[in-house]
């Protein structure tokens, strides 16, 4: 499979998944990411035959489909009640899974407020443990995302964001059917940079890599690569040169948009010799 083909696109929230499904079978996409939380596509508007018609749908176009966890919801959660809700809602995306012909679930490591954010990594933690354990079940494939930054001064932090932090949840789990998904963008936020991440980390591990571009340890946007100062041909350069085999996904603006960008990218990795 050619680089072109291993870039998919992150449908999101924007297009109802049925119409994703025959809009990337238009156009040559072969990996889609998709987020099951609200209106035409929340997870409770999926009767079996709804799910196995997207199943169906997918086998016949030779689509690949993930689903995307919201990082709204606070996985680092450790309230009573709350809690509790936070485990049902994660194993939801597990149980849908295999209905839907899916191949991975991103999931996230929470959020903190500062003073808490031992207690709350370490709820982080138990609770994609018990995520984990409950996908080997279904077969399901949970990969980690690495964050990005807030404000220095802002009460809400996500986790995992640096390198350290993402060990400790990648090393604290062991489990065949736990893997990564390392989104470029946000490590260009931070001091360790892609560089840093890439030179680091294990890409035996990393089953998707995600893009969008943005500025060096500037803020979270997601702009269309070219937009910022992300160097795409060094990234592609270090990220195949480490034996990354799995696919990407785009995250940014329109679909139309994530769709004009694969070839600037394909184009940014043959200036590297990246093909």
């Amino acid at each position: 499979m050619n680089l072109k083909d291993r870039i998919g696109i992150d449908l999101g929230r924007r297009i109802r998944l049925e119409e994703g499904i025959e809009w990337a079978a238009r156009n040559g996409v072969r990996y889609l990411d998709i987020q099951l939380d609200t209106a035409a596509n929340a997870l409770t508007t999926f009767d079996d035959a709804r799910a196995a018609a997207v199943r169906t749908a997918c086998e016949r176009h030779g689509i690949h489909l993930g689903l995307h966890t919201l990082s709204a919801v606070n996985v680092a959660e450790y309230s009573p009640f709350v809690s509790e809700a936070m485990d049902q809602y994660l194993r939801s995306y597990a149980d849908i899974y295999s209905k839907l012909g899916a191949k991975w679930i991103v999931v996230h490591g929470g959020y903190h407020f500062t003073a808490d954010k031992q207690m709350r990594m370490e709820a982080a933690l138990e609770r994609l443990k018990r995520l984990v354990a409950y996908a080997e079940t279904k077969g399901a494939r949970i990969l980690l995302e690495n964050h990005n930054t807030e404000p220095e001064k802002a009460e809400i932090h996500y986790v995992p964001v640096s390198f350290e932090e993402w060990r400790y949840f990648f090393e604290g789990i062991q489990s065949p059917n736990f893997r990564l998904s390392f989104t470029v963008n946000h490590a260009h936020l931070i001091p360790e940079g892609v560089a840093g991440f890439c030179d680091a980390l294990d890409f035996g591990r990393v089953d998707e890599v995600r893009l969008a571009d943005c500025v060096r340890l500037g803020h979270e946007v997601h702009l269309k690569p070219g937009d910022g100062d992300l160097d795409f041909g060094d990234m592609f350069r270090r990220v195949e040169g480490k034996g990354f085999t799995g696919h990407y996904t785009n995250a940014f603006g329109s679909l139309d948009d994530m769709l004009a960008a694969r070839d600037y990218l394909v184009a940014k990795a043959a200036e590297v010799g990246v093909h």
